[in-house]
């Protein structure tokens, strides 16, 4: 409460004699919460409120001006001190709450056509060296919170040597096809929860812990996510359609569209796991359970993708024996 009414207090310092209320707009997996302002001629503003002792604004700023190819937030006021951004409200719908309220699959497509050009826009942006490398160390780093946080807390279940042995094994057949992959800017969250509606094109939001890696990543975000889920035949189109799109804007895709989907689900093994690390820690380090309750999600995709793939049957194996077998009877797409 002492936050938000420092909040209020450097609001009312900009935009004096203007009364306004305040409510609560989002909040994110890390300390982050979002405020609305709506002033009295119903003109409204953005409020992020990130806790310095918790957290810097410094990578938001950077990207945002990085990321200048795709709509974002227009900023106002900045104090660094406080932990406090000012920033232009882009809608209050994002594109999960327009497909959660059309469930047409029409309507779908088109929002996820309209998200794959943003994310075309953005990778046609992209640079070597401006963003920090998605390396190695951060692969590894993220997907071993399964073992870290998921199995132990999750699961009450420590991995044994074999099961060790087994993980360490599948990450160095993953890892270098991770790390050959083309690099661009990779946004890390881009999910329909972080675009937001608009006339115009869509809003991107959340891109803070942007970096330089593979070029399938943000598309693998975009069609297996966390909150909504797609028939495979449908994320099939999607993919494919992202691919001649990409192709055709010269962006370094594979040639092959087969190697272009072995890459994709390559790289959605590594992030299915490192979510279900993630929302194991929110909910057993933070007392953030809402999450769990998707984790089942990002086993049926796992199930899904790494029996298509022998290569990957170290990592297979230590899944059935911490999750359980898959249940579901697949009949999917085998490259």
């Amino acid at each position: 409460m002492e936050r938000q009414n420092c909040l209020q207090q450097l609001i009312a310092q900009h935009y004096p004699n203007r009364p306004f209320t305040l409510e609560f707009a989002a909040a994110d997996a890390d300390f982050r919460r979002y405020f609305r302002a709506t002033f009295d001629n119903s003109d409204t503003i953005i409020c992020m409120d990130a806790p310095p002792d918790k957290m810097s604004i410094e990578p938001y700023l950077k990207v945002r001006e990085v990321f200048s190819a795709v709509r974002v937030p227009q900023l106002y006021v900045i104090d660094k001190q406080q932990g406090f951004i000012i920033m232009e409200d882009l809608g209050r719908a994002t594109f999960l709450q327009a497909m959660q309220k059309d469930t047409r699959p029409e309507v779908h497509k088109v929002l996820l056509l309209e998200a794959v050009d943003t994310l075309i826009d953005l990778q046609k942006s992209s640079q070597a060296g401006v963003l920090p490398e998605y390396d190695e160390a951060v692969l590894r780093r993220e997907i071993n919170l399964f073992p870290e946080w998921y199995a132990p807390k999750e699961k009450n279940h420590h991995f044994t040597i074999e099961q060790q042995k087994l993980w360490q094994n599948g990450l160095n057949i993953l890892m270098p096809a991770l790390l050959n992959q083309p690099k661009v800017f990779v946004h890390r969250d881009f999910i329909v929860r972080n675009l937001m509606l608009r006339a115009d094109r869509p809003g991107v939001l959340d891109f803070q812990d942007a970096l330089y890696g593979s070029i399938v990543y943000d598309l693998l975000s975009l069609t297996r996510d966390a909150f909504i889920e797609w028939e495979e035949e449908f994320v099939l189109d999607i993919v494919i359609r992202y691919w001649e799109k990409a192709r055709a804007a010269d962006l370094p895709v594979h040639q092959n569209f087969d190697d272009f989907y072995k890459a994709y689900e390559w790289a959605g093994v590594q992030r299915h796991f490192k979510v279900i690390g993630i929302f194991a820690r929110l909910k057993h380090r933070d007392g953030k359970d809402k999450y769990a309750t998707e984790i089942p999600r990002f086993i049926k995709y796992l199930h899904r993708t790494l029996r298509r793939y022998k290569e990957l049957a170290p990592l297979r194996q230590v899944l059935i024996e911490i999750c359980g077998k898959d249940s579901e009877e697949v009949t999917g797409y085998s490259f």
